[in-house]
């Protein structure tokens, strides 16, 4: 069920490995915009913006956690890439401590503060009750979403993507059947949308949990595997926290915007709720290929597989290029369609408002792909200062679109936010990975062993 991405050719090795994610990718986005549409016709055009205004803040904590357990896993690629199983399993005990701490804090913090917070972002009084019952639900069962990402990062550290996307299916499927039930029959109105999601995530989990005791032995944790010391957790905490914090930094940007898009009132909020839920199953694709470029060069530096780096990024890039291409166009042409499935017929000032943000939005997706190859990349090699300054510079950007252009020019701010923030970020991580580059060629020429070094290639190069 495992496998090693350090042999075979990069190309197909990279694709055969992206393409689970990019199914898992698709309906992990289709359950969410399965929630909203079940929510906006079943509940109205209101509920629908209250489950919007929430989004930001559901980005900031889970976002946190998304980012926390992407880089727990990177010691765990590193070690099996390096063919060391003890140190492998002592990271993964490693992060396992470290989500459980996450966990209790995303569940104290969000559920404690989902309504001052909410109401500190100029949520529309009309959208309050529903937004905050929406939160305290969903933050409530954040544990289960914790572990589903951290088990799935984990198994997909050791080359296995297939299996954490049929767990995924699983849940997406069970979550649509469950949020019907629960709003249509059961009548729990919106706080049954979150805890639909929760029950399915829950399942999910306990099927990760099988799986390992069952047909990965690599991951059966002994009593002598928890007993992890200082340097481990050290390991595991500088790329699972730092990661995770640069999700949290991007986060607060996207508060900001929020902001500033609920003072154009419902309608607003509602469109940009409908369009962010196509946008996001439609970049879905080209966030898979970043998170599996994570894996495959974290697997590759624990081999000291520099050449394979290099000549991996360089091809994926042509392919991510183009695929951004192809998805432009589709989202220019069918992206209207889609939003009129979540508010049904009579609201065109809410369908014009997504049109113009799915159009602006598509054209700049070719950056975007850029964004997530490289940042991942620099992650796997395990630099994190560089992805968080681009965090930083995504921040400072969104922030000055929600607090100021937004005001000025309304809903078309809101539309240039994301692909302003993109390019912000770009910059760079484009200029990191050209000098990472120049580093790999040169250890590829000195022959430098990978497990000789702790951090990314060019830290590494500038400790000796």
């Amino acid at each position: 069920m495992t496998k090693n991405l350090t042999v075979g050719p990069p190309v197909r090795e990279i694709i055969v490995f992206t393409l689970p994610l990019l199914v898992g990718n698709v309906f992990q986005q289709l359950y969410a915009v399965t929630d909203a549409i079940v929510v906006g016709r079943m509940l109205g055009v209101d509920a629908l913006a209250a489950v919007g205004a929430s989004g930001s803040l559901q980005f900031l904590l889970f976002g946190f956690a998304i980012g926390a357990s992407a880089g727990l896993a990177i010691p765990v690629a590193r070690a099996y890439g390096a063919g060391d199983p003890p140190a492998m399993r002592r990271s993964v005990a490693a992060g396992a401590l470290i989500s459980l701490g996450i966990a209790a804090a995303i569940v104290a913090i969000g559920t404690i503060g989902a309504h001052p917070l909410l109401v500190l972002m100029g949520t529309p009084p009309e959208l309050l009750g529903d937004a905050t019952t929406f939160l305290t639900v969903l933050f409530s069962g954040a544990a289960a979403t914790v572990a589903f990402n951290f088990l799935s990062a984990v198994i997909r550290a050791l080359g296995d993507s297939r299996t954490p996307l049929l767990f995924l299916v699983v849940a997406c499927v069970l979550n649509a059947a469950l949020v019907v039930v629960f709003i249509a029959v059961l009548h729990l109105g919106i706080g049954g949308a979150a805890a639909a999601t929760i029950v399915a995530q829950a399942t999910s989990v306990v099927l990760c949990l099988v799986l390992i005791a069952r047909r990965m032995p690599e991951l059966r944790l002994r009593r002598d595997d928890w007993r992890v010391t200082g340097a481990n957790v050290a390991e595991s905490a500088r790329t699972g926290l730092t990661m995770g914090f640069q999700m949290s930094v991007i986060a607060i940007g996207a508060v900001i915007l929020q902001y500033g898009i609920n003072t154009l009132g419902a309608e607003a909020v509602a469109a940009f709720t409908a369009a962010m839920r196509v946008d996001q199953v439609a970049v879905a694709p080209l966030a898979s290929v970043g998170v599996a470029m994570t894996t495959y060069v974290a697997q590759n530096r624990g081999a000291g597989q520099w050449w394979r780096i290099r000549v991996g990024v360089f091809r994926i890039s042509l392919v991510a290029t183009a695929l951004a291409l192809v998805l432009g166009v589709v989202i220019w042409l069918a992206g209207t369609p889609i939003v009129e499935l979540f508010v049904g017929p009579g609201q065109d000032g809410v369908v014009g408002m997504a049109h113009q943000y799915l159009v602006i939005n598509s054209s700049l997706y070719v950056v975007l792909a850029m964004v997530f190859l490289l940042r991942n990349v620099i992650q796997g090699l395990g630099a994190t200062t560089v992805p968080t300054i681009a965090g930083f510079a995504e921040l400072a950007v969104r922030s000055l679109v929600g607090l100021f252009l937004v005001e000025q020019i309304g809903f078309l701010g809101a539309c240039l936010a994301a692909p302003l923030a993109w390019v912000g970020a770009l910059v760079p991580i484009a200029i990191a990975w050209f000098v990472e580059r120049r580093q790999l060629v040169r250890y590829d020429a000195a022959g430098v062993a990978a497990h000789a070094h702790g951090s990314a290639p060019l830290e590494a190069a500038a400790a000796q």
